[in-house]
């Protein structure tokens, strides 16, 4: 509990604090002649209306313009699409072209191992003894039986010349074909290149424009807001001047006290007003005070007198039990020594009679038996 009344104080006084604050803010709103205005200021609403109205068509037509721009390009963007899948798709029929004039299955090396024909087209193992099928696997020719051996490397050299024209001719095609691929290229990116500095000298020409209206419409509001502050300076200096007038002669720096009684009456006092009571009200004060400590003693000398009487009524009430615990006590003491008489007298008879019962019965048993019965009760 001692942790949170501190952390409690503090927050009433924060909460206090912001309440006097927000009643300063709103007096000074309430009192203050330069803020608070009667009545609407139509010019201004209507300069306002008109601003407004200006400024909304020239962002329409700035809005309209990146739409048509934006449409433009689109439409640019969709041809150039266009071309380029053309392009695509005519590099494409040449490539098919090219592999079906110039790269026939039948001119690979390889193509005898995958040929569909293999087996029709197969010949003996040996036709003659120049068979250039006769290999040394084939055990049909062997070293020194190399008759066609001129014949041979003619064929290969001639046959290797042949592979490599066609690999020059081939490789003089792709290169031209790579040569016509990047002169289409250029001459599109040139186009392209040519259209966006079109549209980016339209841009800034628009944008200069939109500029200098900008700037002749900020120097119009700049004129009319040094006009409109000149007014609202004059006006200033005449509240002012009004303002301290009021104040020299109004009642709150003369500090007339009636100026604190408030509108329902002489006892409702208004607080930011009040300058202090009195002689009159001192004096109603000081004689209600003493009227008070009065009471007090009264009410003071009324519980000691009420005190005494409670004390007095205990005392007799103890006084009174202890009487009457001791008359208690005497009668259960005469109780207690008639009990004891009589339980004495009553003990009495008792043995007398046990004595007689136990002589009849004596009287009335043999010898014998009295002596072991003697003997018994002896041991």
């Amino acid at each position: 509990m001692s942790g949170l009344g501190p952390q409690r104080e503090l927050e009433e006084a924060a909460a206090l604090e912001r309440r006097r604050q927000r009643e300063l803010l709103r007096r000074d709103r309430i009192f203050n002649a330069r803020i608070r205005t009667i009545g609407i200021d139509k010019d201004a609403l209507d300069a306002q209306v008109k601003e407004k109205k200006i400024q909304e068509a020239a962002e329409k037509a700035e809005h309209e313009r990146f739409a048509h721009d934006m449409k433009k390009n689109d439409k640019l963007m969709c041809l150039l699409e266009e071309r380029q899948k053309n392009e695509i798709k005519d590099l494409n029929r040449a490539l098919v072209e090219f592999q079906k004039n110039f790269q026939k299955p039948e001119t690979r090396r390889e193509f005898d191992l995958n040929d569909p024909q293999a087996l029709k087209k197969d010949r003996p193992a040996r036709v003659s003894d120049d068979d250039p099928r006769c290999t040394i696997s084939g055990m049909q020719k062997f070293m020194g039986e190399d008759l066609n051996y001129d014949q041979r490397m003619k064929f290969q050299k001639e046959q290797l010349r042949e592979w490599s024209l066609q690999q020059q001719k081939d490789w003089k095609n792709a290169l031209a074909d790579q040569k016509l691929a990047d002169d289409l290229y250029d001459k599109f990116r040139i186009d392209l290149d040519r259209k966006i500095m079109e549209e980016q000298k339209k841009e800034e020409e628009s944008r200069r424009a939109v500029c200098t209206a900008t700037k002749n419409f900020n120097r119009i509001q700049a004129a009319e807001l040094d006009k409109k502050n000149e007014l609202e300076k004059a006006q200033k200096m005449k509240d002012d001047m009004d303002e301290i007038t009021c104040l020299l002669r109004g009642d709150f720096l003369s500090e007339n006290p009636n100026q604190a009684i408030g509108p329902w009456g002489k006892h409702n006092v208004l607080v930011n007003r009040w300058k202090g009571m009195n002689q009159e009200q001192l004096m109603e004060i000081r004689e209600f005070q003493k009227e008070q400590a009065l009471e007090k003693l009264r009410v003071r000398e009324q519980e000691r007198q009420r005190d005494a009487e409670w004390d007095r009524q205990r005392l007799q009430a103890a006084r009174a039990q202890l009487i009457w615990e001791r008359h208690q006590q005497r009668q259960n003491q005469d109780q207690r020594r008639g009990l004891d008489v009589m339980n004495a007298v009553l003990s009495q008879e008792q043995k007398a009679k046990n004595v007689n019962l136990k002589e009849e019965e004596y009287s009335n048993v043999p010898t014998d038996a009295f002596y072991a019965q003697f003997n018994t009760t002896t041991r």
